[in-house]
């Protein structure tokens, strides 16, 4: 018989979850609610899988009380861009989602998604994980599938068609809307109008639209133009993924990508962002190469001079050579007595051999992939400023990025406590309800009666990210207990057996 460890006061008893009902106090908290509101000392009840009361409650004999002993009780933190979908079915604790106070996912990210999206939620609801999931459809993942391996060309009329026909049966299966990874292939070769009549499909469902942009370096402003455009001419919303200024050239300018977003909604472009807390990204080798032009020297040159230098880039996977994982693009160069320049092309040449040999594709992870130093601290800290920017970790169960397991630890120690760059009540309302609006999720996100009973219980003192580049998998600190659909899937610093997530849906 499992047994669920509750605390009494300050006495921990054993409840058995299956002689009793499932009923929960949770008394002396600080609740922020989600909405934006200031902390207020509350109570909240919890009945099966959903929130009954919150206010000043008092025990009665079907509680289980859990004293929260003064911490701070949000809504559960709903991961914007995620990638923790992956393993998922191997590692369904998803330690480093509920960790970090994250209770659902939104994946099908950059384009790239499970398709039919029918038969991965039909796996989900048969196994199901401590977190809730949501899913993009990828417009990468549709155009391959309809256009094979002949993808690097703009797609037929009757193939768009086709497109349209899987992007609408995900769509009846609760997706949130289109994604798409313009950077990289197939969603590269694609051109506007393409994305236009797919977007167009998604709206007529009340989905929307969101996109790792085109470029997000010297082209950026064009990328964020043409999302623009697609909002407009599709009519629905539309979300940048992950914003960012990735070059040097470009520092500085967050105050003017932020005008020229707030000009669009200003004139009816339903237009979000995420953000993640971090000055590196995570990506793979060929992504700065718009081109594709991979025996440009010269264009390799102005990348480690301009985007990321040699040392700033640092292999986090490279199948023909394994023992470079870890190592920066600049140690490896010296390593081979070759300009890293060359080296940047030789490597994209080796994975995509090696690619070829294990019939892969290039881009994936198990291939190569890369963290490239190239962000300011200054730029983040507005785009997370943003009103209408939420966060996410754009992260993975065992990223070697830091992101995958540390970021809204981060955003609360680090951003909030430490730096003031956000009030604790709005780092909260953008981890949630703004997320959950982001992305058109309903009844999560806030703590309000009849809401689903996600909620993260955490000191705010204390709450900290330890994950670094060179040890990316420390769990960070201060997140004392975490529920996810009504039962406990963190505390006393480890999972849980439970798994009481749920497929998330698009909100009608």
């Amino acid at each position: 018989m499992h047994k669920l460890r509750i605390a009494t006061s300050a006495v921990l008893v054993l409840v058995s979850t299956a002689c009793q009902r499932h009923q929960i106090l949770i008394v002396n908290a600080q609740v922020i609610d989600g909405t934006g509101s200031p902390a207020r000392p509350a109570a909240v009840r919890i009945v099966d899988d959903k929130i009954a009361a919150v206010g000043a409650l008092a025990p009665t004999s079907s509680d289980s009380v859990v004293d929260a002993h003064g911490l701070v009780l949000a809504p559960g933190f709903i991961d914007d861009h995620s990638h923790h979908d992956g393993g998922l079915f191997q590692h369904p604790e998803a330690l480093a989602a509920v960790s970090q106070g994250i209770t659902t996912i939104v994946v099908g990210q950059d384009g790239s998604s499970h398709l039919p999206l029918a038969a991965y939620f039909d796996s989900l609801e048969r196994t199901p994980a401590a977190i809730n999931v949501a899913s993009y459809s990828g417009h990468g993942t549709i155009r391959r599938a309809v256009m094979g391996e002949d993808y690097k060309r703009l797609a037929k009329p009757d193939e768009i068609t086709r497109m349209q026909d899987l992007l609408r049966q995900d769509m009846a299966t609760g997706a949130l809307g289109l994604s798409s990874g313009l950077e990289y292939d197939p969603g590269i070769y694609s051109n506007t109008d393409e994305l236009v009549e797919l977007a167009k499909v998604a709206s007529a469902s009340n989905g929307r639209y969101i996109s790792h942009m085109r470029n997000e370096e010297e082209g950026v402003f064009d990328a964020v133009h043409e999302l623009l455009t697609i909002g407009e001419k599709a009519h629905l919303p539309v979300e940048v993924s992950h914003m960012k200024l990735a070059m040097k050239e470009l520092w500085g300018q967050s105050t003017r990508l932020i005008a020229m977003l707030d000009s669009a909604r200003a004139a009816g472009i339903q237009v979000t962002a995420d953000v993640y807390p971090y000055t590196a990204w995570h990506s793979d080798l060929t992504v700065n190469f718009p081109k594709r032009d991979f025996n440009d020297t010269t264009y390799s040159r102005y990348v480690l001079r301009e985007i990321v230098p040699a040392d700033g880039l640092i292999l986090t996977s490279f199948a023909p050579h394994p023992e470079y994982v870890g190592q920066t693009l600049a140690q490896i160069a010296l390593a081979r007595k070759a300009d890293p320049a060359v080296t940047l092309l030789n490597l994209i040449h080796e994975s995509q051999q090696y690619a070829d040999a294990h019939h892969l594709h290039v881009d994936d992870d198990s291939v190569q992939g890369v963290i490239g130093a190239s962000m300011s601290e200054g730029d983040v800290d507005r785009i997370v400023q943003w009103p209408y920017t939420s966060f996410c970790t754009d992260g993975a169960l065992d990223s070697r990025h830091p992101r995958g397991i540390g970021s809204y630890p981060r955003i609360l120690g680090r951003f909030v406590r430490e730096q003031h760059v956000l009030t604790l009540q709005e780092a909260i309302r953008k981890a949630t309800s703004l997320a959950a609006a982001n992305v058109g999720i309903a009844n999560r996100g806030t703590i309000a009666a009849g809401n689903y009973a996600d909620l993260v219980l955490f000191d705010p003192a204390t709450v900290l990210d330890r994950a670094t580049y060179t040890e990316p998998h420390l769990v960070s600190t201060g997140i004392e207990r975490v529920w996810v659909n009504g039962q406990v899937v963190w505390a006393n610093a480890q999972t849980t057996t439970n798994r009481p997530g749920r497929v998330v849906r698009r909100a009608h």
